[in-house]
């Protein structure tokens, strides 16, 4: 098996299709400016020493070194073997709330930013578990499903809002069921839903999803974020000051936390309920609770080995930069004299 292992670098090559089309321009336009100055029987007089053909061949040999050194930078490498790795770990489901009132700055920069930080923090100490995303308001919605991709999670979490989701509301009791029935039904390994909200469910029915839950034996976890005192809700700005949701009396609502079914939630199922502070990473206390379940095996998969071959390429690229420096783009004296040109001096001419 062959890959490069940096093929963004390969982009690099197409300098050289274009160096060598501004050589060509450049030699038409020599050609026609020696042409102008001068008759061609007089060229061999006038630059006999000159070899035309050399300066191009130096020219291609200085090409050929920065193509023998992009593809260096690039790394090829070839599989040496196959190796078939046991796919060891448990499946986290994390349930993000992206209602409006995650955008209250009680937590800097806001409750919302505040949690995917900690998601994204977890992410990078995971080690084999496979991790999914839900994110939720009036209704629930799969981001991406159970990955050890963590690249990709990463990548999906960032495009995460609070519009992502149209329809307006906190119901916990959906995202719940949503990653219940979301876990693969023939693997054995041990489940574990993640809620992260400010737990206002405004929808109910919290009873039937922590019942599938627990039929499932999943085990919930769950980070409170915001404060007791609240904050006010932003929906934009007027003249530069920022505006706050405001109730039909005009008055400016105050989002606050509501931990109790959130602490309900994780008391039943034998999870565990924190409170998110700002000032800690509570993602990574989980994940330290996570790490003592007991590990298993989902599934194998087979890794190449490689080995890097960039070193011949590089040795190469410098070779050529070495011949380049010592060629010149005189003719030899038995070229001259086969041609029959002699070197004249200017009083000659």
């Amino acid at each position: 098996m062959f890959k490069f292992a940096h093929p963004e670098y390969l982009h690099a090559l197409w300098a050289i299709p274009v160096l060598a089309a501004l050589y060509y321009l450049y030699r038409r336009r020599k050609a026609r400016a020696l042409a102008a100055f001068a008759e061609k029987a007089l060229h061999e007089a006038l630059f006999g020493e000159k070899s035309f053909v050399r300066e191009t061949i130096n020219f291609g040999v200085a090409l050929l070194a920065i193509a023998m050194l992009i593809l260096a930078a690039a790394n090829p490498q070839t599989g040496s073997k196959l190796e078939e790795v046991k796919q060891v770990g448990i499946d986290v489901y994390i349930c993000l709330d992206v209602s409006r009132s995650m955008r209250a700055e009680d937590l800097k920069p806001s409750r919302l930013e505040s949690a995917k930080n900690e998601i994204r923090l977890m992410t990078q100490r995971l080690r084999g578990d496979r991790i999914g995303l839900i994110i939720f308001a009036g209704e629930a919605f799969v981001q991406f499903p159970l990955t050890t991709d963590y690249s990709a999670a990463a990548l999906f979490l960032s495009a995460v809002s609070t519009n992502s989701i149209g329809r307006q509301g906190t119901a916990i009791a959906s995202a719940i069921e949503l990653a219940t029935k979301s876990f693969d039904e023939k693997s054995e390994t041990k489940r574990v839903i993640v809620v992260i909200s400010d737990g206002e469910d405004h929808e109910g029915a919290i009873d039937r999803a922590l019942e599938k839950a627990k039929e499932k034996d999943v085990i919930v976890y769950a980070i409170g974020v915001g404060s007791e005192s609240g904050a006010p809700i932003p929906v934009g700005t007027r003249g530069g000051a920022p505006q706050y949701k405001k109730n039909r009396e005009g008055e400016i609502v105050v989002s606050r936390l509501n931990d109790e079914t959130l602490k309900r939630v994780t008391k039943e199922t034998g999870g565990k309920y924190y409170a998110a502070l700002g000032g800690t990473n509570e993602l990574s206390e989980i994940y330290d609770d996570l790490a003592a379940i007991e590990k298993t095996e989902y599934g194998s998969r087979k890794i190449s080995e490689y080995d890097d071959k960039f070193y011949y390429f590089l040795a190469a690229g410098l070779l050529l930069l070495v011949v380049e420096f010592f060629l010149t783009d005189k003719r030899s004296s038995l070229v001259r004299r086969l041609l029959g040109v002699e070197t004249k001096t200017a009083q000659d001419l």
